[in-house]
């Protein structure tokens, strides 16, 4: 850096009191254009198509298990097999008592094209994520392959097909 000294009139020399910007300056726009230039490849996103909502009727069989999902109070998940609460084991012991029955009908394990019964989660709107992820979990521990969430269309409101 440098500093430029003034003439006085006893002829000696001495140094600005003025700060000199032009350095200052000079460093500032090479950073503004390094961040111009950076700030784009360091923000990545993912591109990502969303689904369109869309209402499909749901095919219901007599072998699928409707689960009903709400928030309790004091923070407790409330489970509903039908009409039925259940805990959390005993969602499990029901979820596997009812695939051993399906595939007995079906002719047993080793039976070709078996068709396994889907679980059909409704969740409340105010329900905790744990509480629905917590069935979700118990019933592909079970062994449910297919384990779908019911939803209804917005009332009065057109749907993007």
């Amino acid at each position: 850096m440098s500093m430029s000294v003034g003439a006085e009139d006893d002829g000696e020399d001495k140094p600005m009191s003025e700060i000199n910007t032009t350095p200052l300056v000079d460093i500032m726009l090479v950073l503004l254009i390094i961040f111009l230039i950076t700030v784009p490849v360091v923000v990545q996103t993912v591109k990502v198509q969303l689904p369109n909502v869309r209402f499909e009727p749901t095919q219901t069989k007599p072998e699928n298990v409707s689960l009903s999902v709400r928030g309790g109070p004091g923070n407790t998940c409330e489970v509903y097999w039908n009409l039925t609460r259940v805990d959390s084991k005993e969602l499990l012991d029901r979820a596997v008592a009812k695939l051993r029955l399906e595939v007995d009908k079906q002719g047993g394990p080793t039976a070709q094209g078996i068709e396994l019964p889907e679980a059909h989660v409704r969740g409340d709107v105010n329900t905790p994520w744990m509480c629905v992820a917590g069935a979700i979990y118990n019933m592909q521990l079970a062994g449910f392959q297919k384990v779908g969430f019911i939803s209804e269309p917005p009332a009065g409101g057109t749907i993007r097909l």
